[in-house]
């Protein structure tokens, strides 16, 4: 009976890790395998920012607010830390202050406020941008370090719900009821594969169906610049990025300025977030391209176009301290999820929305599972 469990995941990230907790949470048996030692694809090449602002409308938003909760939730009680709470978008432009003006008339604009010029730059001193119209500050939003949230995640999923991790161990194929791997067979009455952005292993043919590929991103981190930010903060470019705000009508006279002053910045996918650790450095990025297969190699012109949004919203560059790449699954819409065999979920995020969706995703999935409601209202 040691191998034998009511759930298997295959995928110790951020999404296999929402998925244990979501499956823990009904008291049922589970068991985590991961190739790796420990988590070290995207969950933890990020911001860690868990972004309701600006999410896609409808289910996407509506999943980000759940997930938001059980971060404040889980956090506290597995020691990991809020760093920030809040978000603070600058606007620069005038058609930027457009689309949040539309954005706060919406039902997502709930938790969030226009600050006009004088008291944006109140709020964001000693911050310099070179244009400012305004800022949106949203108290929804809040971030956690997914360098240190998502391995501290895991061992509290097994110090406290008795979830066991199998590091290591690579998962060679998945059918009804077993997972075949490295170390032998693992029996369960339910697997879910969250396989990240291996496209090649598990279910080639159901992610190859999906049109999923890989985006690869591209990150700094920068020493203190002596100050402490009001929240995390995003610029215009955000704005033509995140659906919430792309979406509506107002972005497009946004979307034709930046397209003239800044066509490089958007061929590249790149907008800027800049949220702040405890020790003071600033986690700075980023940019976004597609490939099958990424190279791993970071760009000095992709570097020096983020590090120029940010010196335009916050004048001085303190010094780069380090930089890194990283690759997720990327194709149309938030997430895929499917039943390649009785009983299994295959459970990609595809919109670089892990860190801010997968808590509701999963409790969505392992309800389906198990046929027992999760949530907020259960």
């Amino acid at each position: 009976m040691a191998d034998s469990f009511d759930i298997a995941i295959v995928g110790a990230g951020i999404v296999g890790l929402a998925h244990a907790l979501a499956a823990s949470r009904l008291g049922l048996r589970v068991v985590v395998v991961d190739r790796d030692a420990q988590a070290n694809g995207a969950s933890i090449r990020n911001f860690g920012f868990v972004t309701v602002t600006g999410q896609e409308a409808g289910q996407v938003w509506q999943r980000a607010r759940r997930s938001r909760d059980v971060w404040a939730e889980v956090a506290p009680r597995a020691g990991i830390a809020i760093e920030q709470t809040g978000l603070m978008m600058v606007a620069q432009r005038p058609e930027a202050a457009a689309v949040l003006a539309a954005f706060l008339d919406t039902d997502m604009g709930d938790g969030c406020v226009w600050l006009e010029r004088e008291a944006a730059a109140a709020r964001i001193a000693p911050m310099a941008p070179a244009a400012l119209t305004g800022a949106l500050f949203s108290a929804v939003d809040l971030r956690v370090d997914s360098r240190t949230a998502v391995p501290t995640l895991a061992a509290w999923l097994a110090r406290e719900h008795g979830v066991e991790f199998r590091f290591g161990i690579a998962v060679h194929a998945v059918e009804a009821g077993r997972i075949e791997t490295s170390a032998g067979t693992v029996h369960a009455g339910a697997i879910v594969v969250c396989s990240g952005d291996d496209l090649a292993t598990l279910f080639p043919e159901e992610l190859a169906a999906a049109g999923v590929t890989r985006c690869k991103l591209q990150m700094l981190r920068l020493a203190s610049p002596g100050f402490r930010l009001p929240a995390t903060v995003m610029s215009d470019l955000s704005l033509v990025r995140y659906l919430g705000y792309a979406a509506l009508p107002e972005a497009a006279a946004l979307r034709a300025r930046l397209d003239a002053e800044q066509p490089d910045h958007l061929a590249h996918g790149i907008h800027l977030i800049v949220a702040q650790n405890a020790d003071g450095s600033l986690v700075v990025g980023d940019s976004h391209d597609y490939a099958a297969t990424p190279d791993p190699f970071a760009s000095d012109h992709v570097e020096g176009l983020i590090l120029e949004e940010f010196a335009a919203v916050f004048g001085a560059v303190p010094p780069v301290v380090d930089r890194w790449t990283g690759t997720y699954a990327s194709a149309a819409g938030h997430s895929l999820v499917a039943e390649p065999a009785e009983g299994v979920r295959l459970v990609v995020v595809t919109s670089g929305t892990g860190a801010s969706t997968s808590f509701a995703l999963a409790e969505e999935v392992i309800g389906d599972l198990t046929g027992r409601k999760l949530g907020a209202a259960a």
